[in-house]
């Protein structure tokens, strides 16, 4: 059966405009023009779903590089239904792909990941679809660590990561790692060679670290502003630190938690200025607790995972001391840099969708409405990004009429 999309607002790669789609077998197969109560040629109505967007946006679906978590569940549970929780938690606000993130761990706990991640991906039949894993950490600075648990900290050495990568057998996809440990360059080569992207983050590097694991193949930096150095000052001198290699160095990808908290707005606004808006990718870096109410909750799985606060839009350590990870989703992460970060709708879309598709080497799949791509799409209302259906594949696996 073909799908027939009509009455949308695409946003396309060269702007918005009215216009019509046609999907098949899970992809795009036709971008048409605005509908005119006439079936297109190629379609009969005894095959054909109708989908009539009421003027509302459609998008190209909403790409998560970065998520630990949402609806109450973490990916580090170490359960099935964990992960498919989060998923059609996360699909209920626009997004149609996301890369499963662990915390900082025993080894034992991420094997048990990869191990729950492939039967995952069977049993998702009903939210966003996975992409492969992101490993952040457990080479971090003790300086940086945030909420990562300090307990499973450690420096890059050859036999460990090779055993992680071992196990993990083809499903890691990205790495964030502090460039400024032992062995980091290095790790980072071997990350490249194997075709994973590593990412720079809890750091407290140098910008001459930096620059050393650029060379090596480190390509972006993980949820950028969050746990990482900036200026210091030693002995009456200064040193450039992480952020501001990540602006300096244009060929350098960023992340940010656009959750307005975060990365609060004139941060967004810097950020965008220095980068442009084909540099940045939105994040949710979200926990368990995000779609959910606030209260006390629990950063990672919840057997040995960290008590955390979740209170005015952001989880807190229960000292209040920092933050413990976001409860952000996509679509408030689009709304709020239209709103705080000043820019279009288009252009915060894009950082939601063909940026992390390139970053992630999906651009040929994935990231924008054209003509072969897959049929990840979001139907939304207004600039306040109100999700109306996310659509994986050319299946609906949210619709809000439904939820009424």
């Amino acid at each position: 059966m073909k799908t027939l999309i009509k009455n949308a607002r695409l946003i396309l790669p060269d702007g918005i405009r009215e216009g019509t789609l046609i999907l098949s077998d899970g992809k795009i197969e036709e971008v048409g023009a605005p509908w005119k109560g006439k079936l297109p040629e190629l379609v009969h109505a005894d095959d054909l779903q109708v989908i009539d967007a009421g003027g509302k946006y459609v998008a190209p679906g909403f790409i998560d590089m970065h998520t630990h978590g949402a609806g109450g569940a973490d990916f580090m549970d170490g359960t099935v239904e964990a992960y498919c929780t989060a998923a059609r938690m996360h699909a209920s606000h626009g997004t149609t792909l996301l890369f499963p993130t662990t915390l900082t761990s025993t080894n034992e706990a991420l094997f048990e990941s990869f191990d729950t991640y492939r039967e995952a991906v069977k049993a998702n039949t009903d939210g966003a679809a996975f992409g492969g894993m992101h490993l952040e950490g457990p080479y971090f600075s003790p300086k940086q660590a945030g909420a990562q648990d300090p307990r499973y900290l450690r420096h890059p050495e050859p036999s460990d990561y090779r055993e992680i990568l071992r196990r993990a057998d083809g499903l890691l996809k990205r790495w964030s790692f502090a460039p400024e440990l032992e062995g980091s360059p290095a790790f980072a080569a071997e990350l490249k060679e194997r075709g994973i992207i590593s990412s720079m983050g809890h750091t407290d590097a140098t910008f001459e670290d930096c620059d050393a694991a650029f060379r090596s193949g480190c390509s972006l930096m993980t949820h950028f502003y969050s746990c990482m150095s900036s200026i210091t000052r030693r002995n009456a001198y200064r040193y450039a630190g992480v952020i501001e290699y990540g602006y300096w160095q244009d060929a350098m990808d960023i992340e940010i938690i656009a959750d307005g908290i975060h990365v609060p707005a004139p941060l967004l606004k810097l950020v965008v200025k220095i980068k442009g808006t084909g540099r940045i990718s939105l994040v949710t870096d979200s926990m368990r607790a995000a779609g959910m109410p606030e209260g006390p909750s629990i950063l990672g799985g919840l057997k040995g995972g960290q008590e955390v606060i979740v209170e005015g839009g952001v989880a807190k350590m229960p000292d209040r001391t920092a933050f413990a990870g976001s409860v952000a989703t996509a679509d408030r992460l689009v709304r709020t840099m239209v709103r705080e970060g000043g820019v279009p709708l288009e252009d915060a879309v894009r950082m939601m969708t063909a940026n992390p598709a390139r970053i992630m080497g999906l651009s040929d799949r994935k990231g924008s409405i054209e003509k072969g791509k897959d049929a990840d799409l979001v139907i939304f209302a207004g600039e306040d990004v109100r999700i109306d259906k996310t659509i994986v594949g050319g299946k609906i696996v949210y619709d809000a009429k439904e939820r009424l």
